[in-house]
């Protein structure tokens, strides 16, 4: 076919009658009068040799052939906008919008500096901020909500086909109890100690008891049989809690260099055993890698790496 048989402007409306339901609301949002709608449609089909909506009183149906136009109408159209946004970013290369997601932890101890250093170097690229569960965050990124994230959580696996999951660092989990308890003056625990303690622990559904259940039973370690006295979902609401002498818990490190820096808290090492998870970053490779994206991950990338390793080394 040497000559396409449609117009962007055509694949537009047609996309828009769908939407809408009917000519008239098509018209309205187009902006264009119902008259023009309608021949629009009929230089279609006439050009197609086939009717694309079934006309009726109520609501415009699409034909088969309407059903397959729309399909790649928005695809299309989708291709067009990302073009015109590329050629955007050649005019200011060191602009744009940035949003960013990323799980509970990262998102609360480790992002917000390497933004606040981003931005010194790019101060004309806005970013937005999104603090949520690893998996909520995952379909963000998916749905295109979010363009980049950083999370320390399983990806849920109907979605690891989907994104693009580049491990950076390793982050490790530790168990803190209160400066006054009695294993604060050792060196380190037994495995057999963990049972004489009282956990306060994340919900069920974190991501990071998972990871902690799942290298705790590889050690040989059962936490089924802990002593959970409550759960929280709030890092700091743990901390505060572990603080107080309510029990232990286990957290990233990420979140307690300053508590062991002021002699706070107490990192209790558990011998033979260490418990980390892999951080990641999360990209959609189906969207267009816009520029701000590009040089955020070039950026900060280095500083990613040296964060988690000093937080990992405290």
């Amino acid at each position: 076919m040497s000559d396409l048989p449609f117009t962007l402007d055509q694949l537009k409306i047609i996309k828009t009658i769908h939407r809408e339901g009917s000519f008239k609301t098509a018209a309205k949002k187009l902006y264009i009068s119902q008259p023009a709608v309608s021949r629009q449609v009929q230089n279609l089909e006439r050009q197609l040799n086939t009717p694309i909506f079934y006309r009726d009183k109520r609501k415009a149906r699409l034909t088969e052939t309407g059903h397959i136009l729309v399909k790649y109408a928005e695809q299309i159209l989708s291709l067009c906008e990302e073009t015109c946004q590329a050629l955007d970013e050649l005019k200011s290369i060191n602009s744009g919008t940035l949003v960013i997601g990323a799980s509970q932890t990262t998102g609360t101890y480790l992002m917000p500096r390497l933004i606040g250093i981003f931005r010194h170097k790019y101060p004309q690229i806005s970013i937005e901020l999104k603090v949520h569960s690893t998996r909520r965050i995952s379909w963000g990124v998916a749905n295109g909500e979010i363009d980049l994230a950083i999370v320390g959580g399983e990806v849920p696996p109907e979605l690891q086909g989907t994104l693009e999951i580049i491990s950076y660092a390793e982050d490790e989990l530790a168990l803190i109890i209160p400066q006054a308890h009695p294993f604060a003056t050792l060196q380190s625990i037994q495995k057999e100690d963990l049972y004489r303690l009282r956990f306060i622990a994340l919900d069920t559904q974190s991501t990071i008891r998972s990871v902690i259940e799942n290298t705790l039973t590889q050690s040989g370690i059962d936490s089924r049989y802990f002593k959970i006295e409550m759960e929280l979902n709030s890092i700091e609401a743990i901390k505060n809690a572990v603080q107080s002498g309510l029990g232990a818990a286990f957290v990233s490190v990420s979140a307690i260099s300053k508590e062991l820096e002021l002699g706070i808290l107490h990192w209790a090492k558990i011998e033979d055993v260490t418990i980390k998870r892999t951080l990641s970053i999360l990209i959609n490779p189906k969207r267009y890698y816009a520029n701000p994206i590009k040089n955020f991950e070039k950026e900060i990338m280095e500083i990613l790496l040296t964060s988690a390793a000093s937080t990992n080394n405290p």
